[in-house]
């Protein structure tokens, strides 16, 4: 039995039948996450066991309907909006859900936030089996609660889960929870203009024991805190230190996963760079000094051509840039305002393009005057504009206008943050809760 079970193990995860079963019509009148499950359980996730031998064939997912709350007895004094710094204060509640490789999802809890209990021994703290998203929600003057893009985040965390053999999950099903905790804690979201409660999913490996292979236990947990405007006095363009000296990623490796193993090896560069009068990293690849990203974010970079349009291209992700959501979100708005869907600010004759590029182009850029604007992409700051790249001992200028943000970079930063509050419709504004609390 012990051979047969081994597959189980290695597998993160197996889908449930009913996932894929053909709906009937009852179960289509009813809610998709509320309606009666047919796996044999209810109150307590169990497994599916083959009726012959009672061999484990199948373990559940993440079941929202299982959903237990325990509400905080002792609320947190929420801090005025101007004293909050990112990532440093967090809501009355958290999310938890454990996993085992023999029973598989457990029950999901939102509980009062606090710390988790781990062994010395787990594989968290040793082997790096840890994983995280960034994402926010967002709260508009009549109380609707929104999520930007959580399908994205969803699928790219079960794609970072997928690649250090930790369990994937139903994304739709997670997508529920956290909207159950943003609701919960939906007072934290402040409603004024640039504000937001930055959303933090987390994944990690908890099985007591020494030794490098699959974790057998694991728990997923989400966190939330609000945060403020990323400019609040106005655009700051970053300064790049294009370095050769240190490494983010190689092709095969795990640069284009959201593993916590990827952020620790950036301080000390980031360090360095600031010692040096630069704000970030512009981190190269090869000899030919291939741009991949700048510091955490995405990098995008603008070239007039000799006929007056303008190129504007991204690094390919080639298994080594982060899929990024807001990258994402930047190439389709820019797709779509040169298909005709204008977005003001943008060139009425542009090309978007996902291609190499090295430090040559934007040495030959600058020195022709083709290079537009070059800036980063990320969850944070969504857009932020660089204004000099130190490379091989002197500085390439590039032009960010009067506001300190090229045209592009804010007509971008502009339909996005529109799309985020709800003042723009669209399907990538997802509606958690449109009662007020």
């Amino acid at each position: 039995m012990a051979a047969r079970l081994a597959p189980l193990r290695a597998l993160p995860r197996l889908a449930t039948f009913a996932r894929h079963a053909a709906p009937s019509a009852n179960s289509l009148a009813r809610p998709l996450f509320g309606r009666q499950q047919t796996r044999g359980y209810k109150k307590t996730p169990q497994p599916m066991r083959d009726v012959m031998t009672g061999e484990i064939i199948q373990v559940p997912d993440i079941d929202p309907s299982l959903l237990q709350i325990q509400n905080t007895e002792s609320p947190k004094t929420r801090l005025p909006n101007s004293k909050l710094i990112f990532g440093k204060t967090f809501t009355d509640h958290m999310l938890t859900i454990p996993w085992t490789s023999a029973s598989g999802w457990g029950t999901p809890v939102i509980k009062p936030y606090g710390p988790l209990e781990l062994d010395p021994s787990s594989t968290v703290f040793h082997y790096a089996f840890t994983l995280f998203e960034g994402m926010k929600a967002y709260r508009q003057e009549d109380g609707t609660v929104r999520l930007f893009r959580p399908d994205m985040n969803m699928a790219r965390m079960n794609r970072s889960a997928a690649r250090i053999a930790l369990p994937t999950f139903d994304g739709k099903a997670l997508t529920e929870l956290i909207k159950k905790l943003v609701v919960l804690d939906s007072e934290w979201i402040p409603k004024e203009k640039g504000y937001s409660l930055y959303i933090r999913p987390t994944l990690i490996g908890t099985q007591n024991a020494l030794g490098v292979g699959p974790s057998s236990d694991a728990l997923l947990f989400v966190i939330c805190s609000p945060v403020g405007p990323y400019y609040a006095s106005g655009f700051k363009p970053v300064q790049l230190l294009a370095t050769t000296k240190f490494v983010r990623a190689a092709p095969g490796g795990t640069g284009g996963y959201k593993l916590g193993a990827n952020y620790a090896p950036g301080v000390v560069p980031q360090a360095e760079a600031a010692k040096e009068g630069y704000s970030q990293n512009l981190w190269l690849l090869g000899e030919e000094h291939a741009l991949t990203e700048v510091g955490t974010m995405n990098l995008f970079v603008a070239f007039r051509k000799p006929d007056g349009t303008v190129e504007l291209v991204t690094p390919p992700l080639d298994d080594v840039v982060l899929p990024g959501v807001t990258r994402d979100s930047a190439l389709q708005l820019a797709r779509e305002h040169s298909d005709g869907q204008a977005i003001p600010g943008l060139p009425e004759k542009l090309i978007v393009s996902e291609r190499k590029l090295i430090m040559a182009d934007l040495v030959e850029a600058e020195k022709n005057g083709t290079l537009v604007e070059v800036f980063g992409t990320g969850t944070a700051a969504i857009v932020s504009a660089v204004d000099k790249i130190g490379y091989e001992g002197r500085d390439i200028i590039i032009p960010t206008g009067p506001e300190g943000l090229g045209p592009i970079a804010k007509g971008i930063l502009d339909r996005i943050t529109s799309i985020q509050t709800g003042e723009t419709e669209h399907p990538w504004s997802v509606v958690a809760s449109e009662l007020k609390l």
